[in-house]
């Protein structure tokens, strides 16, 4: 085992290392990854390993922490079942990093669509630490834990409830983000929205794929904002869903918005296709806030710049760079590491 210490001196260590990528390492890794995954562009692939580096691998966060749960050496380690999601890059990787922090061992069955990023990253750690080792072990089934934590669908769900049920575990579901307009923003905030709706192409739970507007907004204006990400209609998966998308509606007389990149159709579901953003109008806050307690098991996170009391919301373009004690689904990582 190593002591909790020299664990942090390794995640800085690994942090200083990804701002130093060398040429070599840029090309093998994200072009291997881009291979693996077509939605893993390198621009996507950059922006995950910069929120990583910036909110979790640097002294000032990994010592908040710290003190936020008094961690020490004072551990019996457990094995750890993990099943990684891969929607967006690196994904899973807060996970292996409270468990490492907390000192347990990780057993990992890696996403098929995440595998290249998440093992350079562990494999960077043990370079940094051959005794590191000891912490990661990469499975083809989970057998011989002592917990899970487990992404998944709604429908995976309900499989994973009952695989798991002899141990404690974590079981994510679905959930989608939302975020809610007051009508007097500037543009440029409503820019800054554009990154939490088109960050990864839409595709991590903590994207925008529904708004809440005021009941005269008028909805159009987003085109108009949202024009500094036009270009993500040259990627050709975003493309042919963003084309059969509107060929769907067309097709089934459904009323909607779109330009060249972009759907825009009022409803309820807080899922949205890829290429489409849903919205709803609100007439006041207290029956918007009745809404939201109404759906607080498929929300992941809630975008605005306007206080709303009760509810607890992110700034614009701020949902894709949790902190370190940022935990998916509400659901305190650390802490049911540390009650195992």
């Amino acid at each position: 085992m190593i002591a909790l210490r020299e664990r942090v001196a390794n995640l800085i260590q690994l942090g200083t290392h990804l701002n130093n990528l060398n040429e070599n390492e840029i090309i093998q890794i994200f072009n291997q990854a881009e291979n693996e995954n077509p939605w893993f562009t390198q621009g996507n692939i950059s922006k995950a390993i910069k929120a990583i580096r910036d909110e979790f691998l640097n002294q000032k966060s990994l010592q908040l922490l710290i003190d936020t749960y008094k961690l020490d050496d004072n551990i019996s380690p457990k094995k750890i079942g993990l099943i990684l999601a891969g929607n967006i890059p690196l994904v899973g990787f807060h996970d292996v990093l409270c468990c490492y922090l907390t000192g347990h061992i990780s057993l990992i069955k890696y996403s098929d669509k995440d595998k290249t990023l998440m093992q350079f990253m562990i494999k960077k750690l043990i370079e940094i630490n051959i005794n590191n080792g000891f912490y990661f072990n990469q499975v083809a089934k989970l057998e011989d834990y002592d917990a899970a934590i487990v992404t998944g669908s709604n429908s995976t769900a309900k499989h994973f409830d009952f695989y798991f049920k002899h141990v404690p575990h974590i079981i994510r579901k679905n959930r989608n983000s939302i975020a809610i307009i007051a009508g007097n923003e500037t543009d440029m905030e409503l820019q800054a929205l554009g990154n939490d709706v088109f960050s990864y192409f839409g595709l991590g739970c903590r994207n925008v794929s529904m708004l809440f507007v005021p009941k005269d907004y008028d909805i159009t204006r987003l085109f108009v904002v949202f024009d500094n990400f036009k270009d993500i209609i040259f990627h050709n998966k975003y493309k042919n869903n963003y084309d059969y998308n509107v060929a769907l509606m067309l097709l089934n007389k459904e009323k909607f918005l779109h330009n060249d990149m972009l759907i825009l159709r009022e409803s309820d579901q807080i899922i949205s296709r890829i290429g489409s953003l849903h919205y709803q109008k609100y007439e006041n806050i207290n029956s918007l806030t009745t809404w939201i307690d109404d759906h607080n098991n498929e929300i992941q996170c809630i975008v605005s710049n306007t206080h709303i009391d009760g509810i607890a919301t992110i700034p614009f373009g701020n949902s894709q760079c949790p902190s370190i004690l940022t935990y998916a689904d509400g659901v305190d990582t650390v802490q049911f590491l540390l009650s195992l």
